[in-house]
């Protein structure tokens, strides 16, 4: 891993959801090893994804008002126009890669691999780690 805040990284919600994982990555960028990013679609899915797995209501405000205060500047924003023109084998983790363009970040951190293969995103500069490689 590079050791610097320029270091970007857009997080998937696959990495965000799961509480080990995600305090672990946010205390990373806590400590300044990388700078997280994510799109609003991200946090649309992880708190969809805490309503299926029954978190209540007033825990995930808390949680993402939580995320959106330690890291206020992570919300990559005017990403949506690019995502009608991005291909990926899932077309639902466009919004990923469109947010990791747009924040010209150098890495998305995803647990789905496949979903973001190399031939697409080397284009644009950018790497899929999953979460144990990061």
């Amino acid at each position: 891993m590079i050791h610097s805040v320029k270091f970007t990284c857009v997080l998937d919600t696959n990495v965000i959801y799961p509480i080990e994982i995600r305090d672990l990555l946010f205390w990373f960028a806590h400590f300044e090893l990388y700078t997280p990013k994510w799109s609003a679609h991200t946090f649309d899915e992880w708190k969809d994804l805490m309503t299926r797995k029954g978190v209540t209501a007033e825990e995930i405000i808390i949680r993402v008002e939580k995320a959106t205060k330690a890291f206020p500047d992570a919300l990559v924003k005017d990403y949506e126009p690019l995502i009608g023109f991005l291909s990926l084998p899932d077309s639902k983790d466009r919004h990923v890669l469109a947010a990791a363009i747009k924040a010209n970040a150098n890495v998305i951190v995803t647990n789905n691999l496949r979903d973001f293969p190399e031939e697409i995103l080397e284009p644009y500069g950018i790497i899929a780690k999953s979460v144990d490689d990061f």
